[in-house]
């Protein structure tokens, strides 16, 4: 398969015509920043948690996020209810791991979802993505600790156990199934300074997977967009603070000429 730079762009236009309602369970600490960076790359986010609504509203999304950030009991349950309805609807699930490794609880919890649910995406770190699938590589908390492991065979490695795409992002980010891989470079190293750069890029993939069935063309725009709007918002506001807000500023105007001149991908397999 090959995806050319108009593919992006005319996944890019779908996403900001179509609106898509994206479902997001996720972690607590980015829930406002996670749901204005959807509205203003024009995508619709809802955060809906009790058990006794999800299933409904998994059903009648474009995408359902599952991010286990902030992990309690009843988040889990109220995850396997809306992923449940959302393969029994069709509607693709990225699974975003946060800090999967950092302790058994959240590592046996990702296991489980995989297990129960027919995850489409699954997007984090590399140390998150290795330690799913039991391999070592460190993790400091809920971020990736050092590693000097190849990041592109993990990501492989880890589309072939799991049966599903997977996305490992950093300064090169790496999407692949079983049978593609491709690397990505767009992105600046401010995104590791503020809070929920990842969580919000997982929501992001399901916005553009919302609208393009094709996983890996879904996700290798999502990273490149907004890779680029990162780039666009570091050159205006350099520091943490601004940034963060400017970043939201870059999601909502990042133009198809801007994507153009900026994208640097290339398939690997």
């Amino acid at each position: 398969m090959e995806i050319q730079i108009q593919d992006v762009l005319r996944t890019l236009a779908k996403v900001r015509e179509a609106s898509p309602l994206v479902h997001n369970i996720t972690n607590e600490v980015v829930t406002n920043y996670t749901a204005n960076g959807l509205l203003a790359l024009g995508a619709s986010p809802v955060m809906a948690y009790a058990k006794q609504e999800v299933a409904d509203m998994a059903r009648i999304a474009g995408a359902l996020v599952l991010n286990i950030g902030t992990l309690t009991e009843v988040k889990v349950e109220a995850m396997l209810l809306a992923g449940r309805s959302a393969n029994q609807h069709g509607v693709p699930i990225v699974l975003d791991p946060v800090g999967a490794g950092a302790t058994a609880y959240r590592t046996e919890t990702v296991r489980a979802l995989l297990q129960e649910l027919r995850v489409s995406v699954l997007r984090g770190n590399a140390a998150e993505i290795a330690n799913v699938i039991g391999e070592a590589w460190a993790i400091k908390g809920v971020d990736a600790g050092e590693g000097s492991g190849d990041v592109v065979a993990l990501a492989q490695s880890a589309a072939a156990k799991l049966d599903c795409l997977v996305v490992i992002s950093g300064q090169t980010d790496v999407v692949a199934n079983k049978t593609l891989t491709f690397t990505a470079a767009n992105g600046h190293p401010i995104q590791t300074r503020i809070t929920g750069a990842g969580c919000l890029l997982s929501s992001v993939i399901g916005a553009f997977h919302a609208v393009e069935p094709n996983g890996v063309l879904a996700a290798l725009s999502a990273v490149t967009c907004y890779g680029i709007a990162a780039e666009l918002a570091q050159a205006q506001a350099p520091l943490p603070g601004s940034f963060q807000l400017e970043f939201l500023n870059q999601l909502h105007t990042v133009s198809a000429a801007e994507v153009q001149e900026r994208i640097r991908f290339e398939r690997v397999v």
